[in-house]
Parts: C-alpha cells; sequence; structure tokens
C-alpha cells in the first residue's frame, strides 16, 4: 500500500502527516480523509486551483496532467515543475511526498 508523506504546512497539517493510500484514489481525497483540510473549491471538478500541490517525490509516477489540469495549474499562485492539482492526481503503487503551498488563488493563509 503507497503512503503519502504531507509535508508540514503551518495551518492544515502543522507535524507534517503519513497516511496510506489506495491505488487510484486521488491525493486530495486522502488528505481530506486523513483531517488535512485542503481546500477545493471547485468540489474536485478541475474548474479552480485551490487545490494545488507540490509533489515533491514520486512526481514521475504520476499519469500525466491533462491540458485541462495544466491550463488551470497555469493560473496557481507557486507553480513549480511538480506542481499539480490535488484532486486531478491520482496515487499508483509508489510512495508521494507531498508540500500543500502556503497560499492560493483563493486567499492567504496565515500564521
Amino acid at each position: 500500500m503507497p503512503k503519502i508523506v504531507f509535508l508540514p504546512h503551518s495551518t492544515l497539517c502543522p507535524e507534517g502527516a503519513v497516511v496510506d493510500a489506495t491505488e487510484g484514489e486521488s491525493i486530495l481525497d486522502v488528505a481530506l480523509r486523513n483531517g488535512i483540510e485542503i481546500e477545493h473549491a471547485c468540489e474536485m471538478s478541475c474548474a479552480c486551483t485551490t487545490c494545488h500541490c507540490v509533489v515533491r517525490e514520486g512526481f514521475d509516477s504520476l499519469e500525466e496532467s491533462s491540458e485541462l489540469e495544466d491550463d488551470m495549474l497555469d493560473k496557481a499562485w507557486g507553480l513549480e515543475p511538480e506542481s499539480r492539482l490535488s484532486c486531478q492526481a491520482k496515487v499508483t503503487d509508489e510512495d508521494l511526498v507531498v508540500e500543500i503551498p502556503k497560499y492560493s488563488i483563493n486567499h492567504a493563509r496565515e500564521h
């Protein structure tokens, strides 16, 4: 069973977290199931960028992003080469290390 390591985030998971995932599950679904409340303003329909995350390890194990996801990511704050929308990135059989950005296009998170 693959694991996702969520790096510490001052608001959502200050200590970080290591959680079990199921193949085919989105990073967002895994986070929400484990009490990590990543924003998802469009209800996981790939219509916003509030669930933007950066996959620090295991990025190459994910399926390639769709053209729609790429278009949405172009609007994300702090876009990096390993950025994905967590509602669209599906877990495979490889462990992931995920960073949730401090800011989203919706609002700035304060300490």
